[in-house]
């Protein structure tokens, strides 16, 4: 019998360009996370991609453009992330709440790469204005969500406590365990991280939380 043959799938030098532009940034949050903001380079890059330094120049004309578009890449992707997230828990604010913190653990975001990346731009004191360029207006955006969700929660659960400062300690909480998984030796897993963090917000919402998540 004859066998009819495919078309082969597009090789490396067939990418659009815009599958091209999310290689390269990929290929950006594996250097940032293994050599830092200050050490990372085109050619890093390049070889991490497997392509040739010209190629990432023809899309990224500098290092500085190519880590404002990887920092925007992540913040929209997060951002994508927590809203699809709010979107599916309804109205009810501690499902809210509960979906806001189980969304910083998802396994598409939290992995050792991305994690290392965003520790990356937080720690360089020189990436702090292009962060507040790319970041600023959307972290604004997401505490005054939570802080809101924090206040309904506050009020519909008969709870006492300010809201921004509740809001302000769980951000602070998931972001200190983001950087434990980064710097520690041996770091505990995805599941711990996610635990720690519903052990605070079930400090401040006991009737609701406790360390496994939202209380049925």
């Amino acid at each position: 019998m004859d066998v009819v043959s495919q078309p082969a799938a597009p090789g490396p030098r067939k990418l659009s360009r815009a599958a091209r532009r999310v290689q390269l940034i990929e290929a950006t949050i594996e250097v940032l996370a293994e050599r830092g903001y200050a050490r990372a380079t085109l050619s890093d890059v390049a070889k991490t991609a497997g392509l040739s330094h010209g190629l990432v120049n023809f899309h990224f004309q500098s290092k500085e453009l190519l880590l404002a578009e990887t920092l925007a890449y992540l913040s929209d992707e997060y951002r994508e992330s927590w809203t699809q997230a709010l979107a599916d828990a309804g109205t009810d604010p501690a499902r809210q709440l509960d979906a806001l913190l189980r969304a910083d653990f998802s396994p598409q975001l939290f992995t050792p790469s991305r994690l290392a990346a965003w520790v990356a731009f937080w720690g360089e004191a020189q990436s702090r204005p292009l962060y507040q360029e790319k970041c600023g207006a959307k972290d604004d955006d997401y505490a005054e969500r939570k802080q809101a969700i924090c206040a309904a929660l506050i009020a519909s659960g008969g709870y006492c406590g300010d809201a921004a400062r509740i809001s302000r300690a769980l951000r602070l909480v998931t972001e200190g365990v983001w950087m434990d998984l980064v710097i520690m030796e041996h770091p505990y897993s995805r599941e711990e991280g996610l635990a720690t963090v519903h052990c605070a917000a079930a400090a401040f919402f006991p009737r609701h939380f406790n360390e496994h998540g939202l209380l049925a």
